[in-house]
């Protein structure tokens, strides 16, 4: 199969790091096209971008209906939806790639032909004033080991391995066939919820992961280490998930562990027994995959919490 590479980057009022971001996706000689969405920019994005496009004929420029602003879920898909290549790759508009970023991924789809995806290190450049915490912690963001495609879930459900960044992610068109778009409900956590369907549904492997392929902006503006809002979706992309799997015939050990996460994360927070039973019935009554399995029960509030409900049972 041809090596056609679309690289989509959705953009929304990132007139200060839009040219960066897409002269770096020009300089790979393996990208075919460079699909940007402007999801209703204010500033002067568009600008950039038609100056960017008459100079290089593969950029190409979409919007969606009355140029409005749908979101990056939204953006993201609606590249996926007019990209023309058999392979995609990702780029936030605040990052750029770095030289040679997809001559081992091309190496190793072309090897295995069961390659449905390549997954590599990205790094971060902080254009604001950065604690010497951060910049510790933050140099790169790679799984820290090679993982087989079959413990790819599992692995980045426990945190075993590290994760992966989106920048750093190559992909066959058709890996979408069996995931889905990306979910446009998740304002954040959109990334980790596809990425975790394609580890369930194909097979991704491990690329180059001790040196960054691309690079991470970080600034006042972006959401990096935003936590209320990440905690506030991490749940309902756990919910999310669950219910995904339950559509798409997957294993039943698969939907156990999202579901033991997802009552980590709820016990965390202090809720009355009744409205923990609440959540569990919104969750399991509109989904009779869920209702009608053990797991209603094995996950029921009243037997999550029998411990404290009744610690006389437990007493030696």
């Amino acid at each position: 199969m041809s090596f056609l590479l679309s690289v989509i980057i959705p953009v929304y009022n990132c007139e200060r790091f839009i040219e960066k971001a897409v002269l770096s996706a020009t300089q790979q000689p393996e990208v075919t096209e460079i699909v940007i969405v402007n999801d209703g920019s204010t500033d002067d994005s568009q600008k950039v971008l038609e100056e960017l496009q008459k100079k290089y004929p593969i950029v190409k420029i979409y919007h969606h209906p009355n140029r409005s602003n749908q979101g990056r879920s939204a953006s993201r898909n609606l590249g996926i939806q007019k990209a023309e290549g058999n392979y995609i790759a990702f780029l936030d508009a605040d990052d750029f790639y770095l030289v040679d970023r997809f001559v081992n991924d091309k190496k190793m789809f072309e090897a295995d032909g069961n390659c449905d995806g390549v997954y590599n290190a990205v790094g971060f450049h902080f254009y604001r004033e950065a604690t010497e915490e951060e910049l510790q912690r933050h140099q790169l963001y790679t799984v820290t080991r090679k993982v087989e495609p079959e413990e790819l879930f599992k692995s980045l459900l426990y945190g075993k391995c590290g994760h992966f960044h989106i920048d750093g992610l190559t992909v066959k068109k058709s890996v979408f066939d069996l995931t889905g778009l990306f979910n446009k409900e998740l304002v954040v956590a959109e990334d980790t919820d596809i990425f975790w369907k394609m580890a369930i549904k194909s097979r991704l492997e491990t690329g180059i992961i001790d040196k960054p392929l691309a690079i991470r902006g970080v600034h006042d503006s972006n959401v990096f280490d935003q936590s209320d809002i990440y905690k506030e979706y991490t749940i309902k992309m756990f919910e999310r998930l669950a219910i995904w799997c339950s559509h798409n015939n997957v294993d039943f050990y698969i939907i156990d562990d999202l579901f033991k996460w997802i009552w980590l994360i709820k016990f965390k927070q202090n809720k009355t027994l009744l409205q923990y039973i609440g959540y569990w019935a919104k969750l399991t009554f509109p989904n009779p995959k869920f209702l009608f399995s053990i797991l209603t029960i094995k996950y029921f509030p009243i037997v999550r919490k029998r411990k404290e409900l009744f610690p006389f049972l437990y007493q030696n």
